[in-house]
C-alpha cells in the first residue's frame, strides 16, 4: 500500500535508532501484547485478544479504552462513527486483528481510525503469527 505522503510504517522489531511520537508507550503496548501472545498463542478470535490485552495494559498502568467511538466528520456534517479497539493513553491507537497475514486493507483501517481520532501513531497487531513481533506494524502520521 502506498502510504500517504507524512506517513510511515514502520514494521516488526526495525526501531533501533528511530524516533517517533510516543514510542516509550508503543513499545509498552507491544510488550504487553507479547506477554498475552506468550501465554495464549495463536487461534483464537480477536476479541479474546482484545480482552487479555486491556488487562495487561491495565496492570501495566496505562490508560486503556476499550471500542471507543469518535464521529467521522464530512462537509462540516457528522457522516458517521468510527471505533477503536483500543485507544491507550489517550494518544495511541490500537487495532488487534488474528488473520493469517495483514493486508493493505488493515493497514487502511488503522489510518482511518488514527484520522477519526486525530491519533499521531497507531498500532497493528496481528496475534495469528507464531512470532508476534512478525505482526506488529507501526503507523506514524
Amino acid at each position: 500500500m502506498r502510504l500517504p505522503e507524512g506517513t510511515e510504517e514502520i514494521r516488526g522489531a526495525n526501531v533501533h535508532g528511530r524516533t517517533y511520537p510516543h514510542r516509550d508507550t508503543t513499545e509498552r503496548i507491544i510488550g504487553c501484547a507479547i506477554a498475552v501472545h506468550r501465554e495464549l498463542r495463536a487461534g483464537y478470535v480477536e476479541g479474546i485478544y482484545e480482552n487479555a490485552l486491556a488487562h495487561e495494559l491495565a496492570k501495566s498502568g496505562l490508560r486503556v479504552e476499550r471500542q471507543k467511538t469518535f464521529a467521522v466528520m464530512y462537509d462540516g456534517v457528522l457522516v458517521g462513527e468510527h471505533r477503536a479497539d483500543l485507544v491507550v493513553d489517550e494518544k495511541v491507537v490500537v487495532e488487534l486483528k488474528a488473520v493469517s497475514e495483514l493486508t493493505d486493507q488493515h493497514v487502511a483501517q488503522v489510518m482511518s481510525t488514527m484520522r477519526a481520532a486525530r491519533a499521531k501513531v497507531g498500532l497493528l497487531i496481528n496475534f495469528h503469527e507464531s512470532r508476534l513481533v512478525d505482526g506488529v506494524r507501526r503507523i506514524v502520521m
